[in-house]
């Protein structure tokens, strides 16, 4: 892949990182629930170090390295369970469900770019990406699961 093309990627992976953060600051808007608020934004400022760490490698002051790979669990919760529309107020189980489909549209992406790539720098950092938006969809889904399924005192 020549340099121009992969300057091109990075361009729009960042613009996307960008997308992704005012899609969590403004979903974060909607619910009244702090901690929900709270992970919300979380997730916001996650964006913008994807933001910073492909500035960077565009840069070239990180290397490829600098993300690792990590094991995730997949609940699959977002491929099962409809988007619920996000309207002017949501109920904490809505907003983990939004985020959930969010990320797993950037992983979607990612890894589609990383099939699309030979082995190398570019395919690595695309997983490596991929990795990071499915580890947020992990933290989603499980605060998901815990807030629509709470645990009752009889199990």
């Amino acid at each position: 892949m020549s340099e121009k093309n992969l300057g091109n990627l990075i361009d729009i992976a960042i613009e996307r990182e960008e997308a992704a953060h005012d899609f969590y600051t403004k979903l974060a808007e909607k619910v009244d629930e702090q901690t929900v608020k709270d992970t919300l934004q979380f997730l916001a400022k996650e964006e913008l170090k994807h933001k910073e760490y492909l500035e960077g490698y565009r840069a070239g002051t990180v290397g490829p390295d600098t993300l690792r790979m990590s094991h995730v669990v997949d609940y699959k919760i977002a491929e099962h369970l409809d988007e619920p529309e996000a309207e002017a107020r949501l109920d904490s189980k809505d907003a983990y469900l939004i985020a959930a489909h969010r990320e797993l549209k950037s992983y979607t992406f990612y890894r589609a770019l990383a099939d699309l790539h030979p082995d190398g720098n570019a395919k690595e950092i695309l997983l490596k990406m991929a990795n990071e938006e499915l580890k947020h969809k992990e933290k989603v889904e499980y605060l998901y699961a815990n807030t629509a399924f709470p645990q009752t005192a009889g199990g």
